[in-house]
């Protein structure tokens, strides 16, 4: 299992690109990225995971606390660049419809 994490901070935002599988066992390097993102309160986060090729149910949890944190300083989560089938995991439990999620057409 295996996990790339790039961060590009700009003003007013975070770009977080995410590549490979994030999983139960890649999850904790991706939350200690968000963690301070969310915490702090002075960025949106704009998640980009156009290479990302697998999430699992701890990855959706990720996103959910991460959620949480912007929401406490009404800041926004924004997902980009997701395939159908991570698309479908974010539309099943709901989290689409809670944050800013696109399909990988909707940004090429």
């Amino acid at each position: 299992m295996n996990i790339k994490i790039d961060v590009n901070e700009k003003p007013g935002e975070y770009l977080v690109s995410v590549s490979g599988e994030l999983d139960v066992y890649t999850a904790p390097e991706l939350k200690q990225v968000f963690e301070p993102v969310g915490a702090a309160g002075e960025h949106d986060l704009i998640v980009d995971l156009s290479g990302l090729n697998y999430m699992d149910s701890t990855g959706l949890g990720i996103f959910v606390g991460t959620l949480k944190d912007l929401n406490k300083h009404n800041k926004e989560l924004h997902v980009l660049g997701v395939n159908d089938r991570i698309l479908k995991l974010f539309e099943i439990t709901g989290l689409r419809d809670l944050m800013y999620v696109n399909k990988k057409s909707e940004v090429d």
